[in-house]
């Protein structure tokens, strides 16, 4: 029987939670690098012993940490995260000019052939790369070089490439996600790079319908149908039809259409769940109920996911990176809130438990599917 292992950071250290096929007993092991930021944990699909760590401090900086072992023992590998050439300048919050400067890794995502392979999306927003298992990093410059860059300004929780999302059927193309710049994608391996913001609308913008500068908070595929992706964005749930050619708005009877993580079932390609939070200034769910939305028709319709979830007086978030599906028969959900809990649901999300409870807040969750 398969075994599953979700990777859990956390603002005070990694967890690592593990459990047969079941789903119903976990062992827990944590705190990792107890006590510092932990943006963002992976496991290589090439190698299930392989994982890579974020870890990062505003005292200490940034230090990148890879296991061998499925997380028993770490190594930290490479910190240097130089950007090509001259960095040049962004702009800031109030619109002034800001040079370029790199302050932590928030996403990994490692090749599906290579475990030594790895992207790296961080903050200020650039995309780097690994090919010796991340002791040497090196920019992918057509990204923040395309045209636009120098126009690029921090959403609320800093400029951060936060989605890395490479098409499972064509190794050259890759969709990545910046905050808050919107989506890009490549058809040539990271060369160059296109904006794919066509019928988005943000109505803080000069220009609500501008090419750049919307603020996407997380997108998703399914691997069967990569044309098609799912986007939730600071308000509004959007799909794409074309490869993020274009947008169209499915936010449909959601009781409010802004939120962070969003995800699509491991064998239902119209099947998408979000986690609603009442308002881009009110961080927890709409009435203090903590409920998953799931619809089943790729949007517009949606049905709320309340079974094991906390009704009344719940006021926690659930971040961008914080949920995530496993791979098996009876497809599982995962997700992770600021208080501190882990919920995991082994039948679609129709009924969730909690995993683990009193963590620091989480950051983000993956799941490895474990043969």
């Amino acid at each position: 029987m398969s075994s599953v292992r979700v990777l859990v950071g956390t603002r005070k250290g990694a967890f690592i939670l593990t459990s047969d096929g079941k789903r119903a007993q976990w062992e827990v092991s944590g705190p990792h690098f107890a006590g510092w930021e932990i943006y963002h944990v992976k496991g290589s699909p090439a190698d299930p012993n392989r994982l890579y760590a974020s870890q990062t401090s505003g005292w200490f900086g940034q230090q990148i940490q890879r296991s061998d072992d499925g997380g028993r023992t770490w190594e930290a590998v490479g910190n240097e995260f130089a950007y090509e050439g001259e960095p040049g300048t962004h702009l800031w919050y109030d619109g002034t000019p800001r040079p370029w400067k790199f302050t932590r890794v928030w996403r990994f995502e490692p090749s599906p052939a290579d475990p030594d392979t790895v992207y790296a999306g961080v903050e200020d927003a650039a995309l780097f790369r690994t090919t010796d298992g991340g002791k040497n990093w090196k920019e992918l410059p057509g990204l923040r070089g395309h045209g636009t860059g120098s126009s690029w300004q921090p959403g609320a929780g800093g400029m951060c490439l936060h989605t890395i999302l490479p098409d499972p059927g064509n190794s050259e193309r890759m969709f990545v996600a910046i905050s808050a710049a919107g989506v890009f994608r490549t058809d040539d391996g990271g060369q160059t790079w296109r904006p794919m913001n066509r019928g988005l609308r943000s109505e803080f913008m000069p220009d609500p319908t501008a090419e750049v500068g919307h603020c996407v908070h997380r997108i998703a595929l399914h691997r069967s149908r990569p044309q098609v992706l799912f986007m939730q964005k600071h308000w509004d749930v959007m799909r794409s039809d074309d490869a993020g050619e274009s947008w169209q708005e499915v936010s449909g009877d959601l009781p409010t259409d802004f939120g962070f993580a969003i995800e699509v079932h491991a064998h239902e390609p119209e099947t998408v769940y979000v986690v609603p939070i009442k308002s881009d200034g009110e961080h927890f769910p709409p009435d203090g109920r903590l409920r998953v939305f799931r619809s089943r028709s790729g949007g517009n319709e949606w049905e709320p996911l309340t079974k094991g979830l906390p009704q009344h007086d719940c006021y926690v978030n659930v971040l961008r990176g914080a949920m995530a599906v496993d791979s098996l028969d009876s497809c599982g959900l995962y997700f992770g809130t600021t208080g501190g809990q882990v919920y995991a649901s082994a039948d679609s999300g129709d009924s969730w438990s909690p995993i683990v409870r009193d963590l620091p807040a989480v950051l983000s969750v993956e799941v490895q599917t474990l043969p």
